[in-house]
């Protein structure tokens, strides 16, 4: 752990690269389970995982996992059955996630913020055998909507589900008949030997087979299971590690829910190369954020902007002994150069990236480069991220690569031209489960996955992100990228953040709508906003409907990412009232 904030003799990127390289001079292929138990050898007594204020060694964690498996085992568990969680963060959620790897299973981490209805969608259609649940989430019953799904007749007809394991939490209700406690979960691993145990993991060392099915969003549509597997997310995680140079025992702060893939792969699995930590703390106010950033000494901040800009407005953000803090990675959103400035003057960074990726690329697939100005930050999302040896020679040593195609044709274009972005590479799933046609549509013979993003690779191989293509709208015929207006009004000095999309107009058919958060203390009006962006956009660009908001009026989801569609339902109630 370093005691200050980096100064020289601090190790330079290329020293913590070169450092990490030497402790894996080759690829290890292996499980999640496998990987982590020589982290164990190596890490044991170091703390992983910070929690609810308790502290979880990595032998501790293995402890539970092993247990598990045994509890597991005499639950029924075989290689391949499905396992599925709808949790809060928890110290059992890595424990779990082991577990089911040491028996060859397939986790299925869900968002614990769904419905009733959603939630029984999405066990049916992963054919999810086991189910792990706490009893409530927030103000979502999930002990109350589970039992509801197990009397449903039409649920009934489509399930797998066997057994359903009840965590309890605060809120205590009735045990439903068709649960097993979680007590009594955890009491059957005294009936299975070790030795079994270990045999049935000898016996499940497939690092290409299927560790987890993760449920895209489903904004559009029903939610699909990518599909991942053991060797796609160690390389990520791998990746991410090189990419961002992280030293031996870094402690990173991640306020991230640990069914997202962005905890599970650039938390759980990314520090366990190094030795290193995290401290979750889901939904933590900016207050108790940076109460427990000074608490743990933190080195790392994951985030996103709708996280990052309270944290920053905090009147006290200036009393935090914040000394160790050096390196923030915030995503999701894009986020003008004064929000980047002030994180380096307010949090005194020295080490800033964004990034760029999706489930379906096992998170992160491009990331800025530390040293990188904050001008390339704020207009580029990075390009294809350092591997090292996760990285393949047939995608110049990365783990993926991009090109931009015509949406309509296929075609890929030229560099610096404006189309969907494709991928392909080590670190891309395979497919959808049980959805061939969704596959089919979106990965191509040749591995290609379109993305459903707009954008241009520039010359040095950055990604300039211009959105969602569902999100282009047209004015009088002329496409707009709702994240190129975003970026324009975004670098007005009072602008905190901002998202625009497209309403319906009967004159142009559709029109620009934004919606603008203002720094506190800041006042801005539609008129001056309009201004603003006539100097620097096409007339048809300019949005033409203006709608301030505060921090507290963002849909969000529960990673922090806008959601665009639900903005578009407060755009059309505000335009009736016109």
């Amino acid at each position: 752990m370093y005691q200050s904030k980096p100064e020289l003799p601090f190790p330079t990127a290329a020293e913590r690269r070169k450092e990490l390289e030497s402790s894996y001079p080759a690829w290890p292929r292996n499980t999640i389970s496998r990987h982590f138990s020589k982290a164990v050898d190596q890490y044991g007594t170091l703390p992983y995982l910070y929690i609810h204020g308790e502290t979880y060694t990595y032998q501790t964690i293995w402890d539970q996992a092993l247990i598990y498996a045994k509890a597991l085992v005499q639950l029924g568990v075989k290689r391949r059955d499905h396992i599925a969680t709808v949790m809060d963060n928890d110290a059992t959620y890595p424990s779990l996630l082991i577990a089911a790897s040491m028996l060859g299973a397939v986790f299925i981490p869900i968002n614990a913020m769904l419905s009733k209805n959603e939630l029984g969608y999405i066990l049916s259609q992963s054919d999810s055998q086991f189910l792990f649940i706490h009893e409530s989430v927030k103000e979502k019953q999930h002990g109350k909507a589970v039992s509801e799904l197990l009397q449903s007749d039409e649920f009934q007809q489509n399930r797998q589900l066997e057994q359903v394991i009840l965590i309890p939490t605060e809120n205590k209700i009735k045990m439903d008949s068709h649960f097993i406690s979680w007590e009594r979960f955890v009491q059957g691993a005294e009936n299975i030997p070790y030795e079994r145990v270990m045999n049935v993991w000898d016996a499940s060392d497939y690092p290409d087979e299927v560790a987890i099915i993760m449920y895209t969003s489903g904004s559009t549509g029903r939610p699909k299971g990518v599909m991942l597997t053991h060797d796609m997310l160690l390389r990520c995680a791998y990746g991410t590690c090189i990419s961002r140079a992280i030293e031996k025992e870094r402690i990173t702060f991640a306020p991230l829910p640990f069914y997202h893939c962005f905890a599970i792969i650039e938390a759980m699995l990314a520090m366990s190369f190094v030795g290193g930590s995290f401290v979750s703390a889901l939904g933590a106010s900016p207050l108790r954020s940076l109460e427990l950033m000074e608490k743990y000494q933190v080195n790392d901040y994951l985030c996103v902007p709708s996280t990052l800009v309270p944290l920053l407005n905090h009147p006290k953000v200036h009393e935090f002994d914040l000394s160790h803090l050096f390196a923030m990675w915030c995503g999701a959103a894009p986020s003008p150069i004064p929000v980047w400035q002030r994180a380096v003057d307010t949090l005194g960074l020295t080490e800033i990236i964004t990034g760029y990726g999706q489930t379906e690329v096992a998170s992160s697939g491009v990331t800025t480069e530390i040293g990188d100005p904050l001008e390339r930050i704020s207009t580029r999302v990075g390009r294809p991220k350092l591997a090292g040896i996760s990285g393949m020679p047939e995608f110049n040593y990365h783990a993926v690569e991009y090109k931009t195609i015509d949406p309509e044709t296929g075609t890929a274009l030229n560099k610096g031209s404006v189309g969907e972005l494709a991928v392909r590479g080590v670190t891309v799933t395979h497919g959808y489960y049980k959805k061939p046609e969704e596959t089919a549509k979106t990965i191509d013979k040749d591995g290609w996955l379109r993305t459903g993003d707009v954008g241009r690779i520039d010359e040095l191989g950055y990604i300039q992100l211009l959105g969602r293509s569902k999100e282009m709208y047209k004015v009088s015929g002329e496409l707009v990228s709702p994240r190129e207006v975003e970026t324009v009004i975004s670098e007005h000095p009072v602008v905190a953040q901002v998202s625009v999309i497209g309403v319906p107009d009967k004159l142009t058919t559709e029109i620009g709508g934004a919606f603008i958060e203002l720094n506190d203390g800041e006042s801005m009006t539609r008129k001056e906003v309009i201004h603003w962006c006539s100097e620097k956009l096409a007339r048809f660009k300019i949005p033409r409907h203006v709608w301030f908001i505060t921090t507290d009026d963002w849909p969000l989801t529960s990673t922090g990412k806008v959601q665009k569609f639900k903005l578009q339902d407060i755009a059309k109630e505000k335009l009736q009232q016109l």
